[in-house]
């Protein structure tokens, strides 16, 4: 039963992650003209596409990939929940489980962007490639805040090292 609750877990996340990736694509106005933009508006599409039809967007908010996210995050704690063996939770329980979940994501999701960002500007400064892109428009906004309080110590920038303490300390915080 293990295994089963691990691959319903692993399945749901990795359509969680690909879902708010879009979604935090378009809140960076990232150019979706780079691959990794084209495989991740392609594989969430079929859902986006229908929802977009019924729900139209309010202002520079894409409120189709917003409910996107949060079906999705809802089907992935019931399914957990259904598969755990756990009777059916109040409603407050679940908008407070959702938003944990979601959290959680998000946080991982800038924690790992974040780190693949610094250790490709270390391998390769200055180049150019298409995860590199996508994580410098993901990343840099994240970064700005922590580049204006902590100069570059000998050439190194550290901003994205105490980026990543502060977002691992904001997980702990969050039950």
């Amino acid at each position: 039963m293990s295994a089963l609750i691990y691959l319903v877990d692993t399945l749901l996340s990795l359509a969680l992650f690909v879902f708010l990736a879009r979604l935090l694509l378009q809140w960076a106005r990232a150019d979706f003209r780079n691959p990794l933009c084209q495989a991740v508006v392609s594989l969430t599409n079929p859902v986006i596409l229908p929802l977009r039809r019924v729900l139209p967007p309010v202002g520079k908010i894409d409120t189709a990939s917003v409910v996107a996210v949060l079906l999705v995050t809802v089907v992935k704690v019931a399914a957990i929940l259904a598969l755990t063996g756990f009777g059916t939770p109040d409603g407050v329980w679940w908008l407070r489980a959702c938003a944990e979940e979601l959290l959680h994501t998000v946080l991982w999701m800038y924690f790992f962007a974040i780190l693949l960002y610094a250790l490709l500007s270390m391998i390769a400064p200055g180049g150019y490639s298409p995860m590199q892109s996508v994580l410098a428009t993901l990343c840099e906004p994240v970064l700005r805040p922590f580049r204006r309080l902590i100069p570059p110590i000998a050439g190194i920038d550290l901003s994205p090292l105490w980026a990543m303490i502060a977002i691992r300390a904001i997980q702990l915080l969050v039950p």
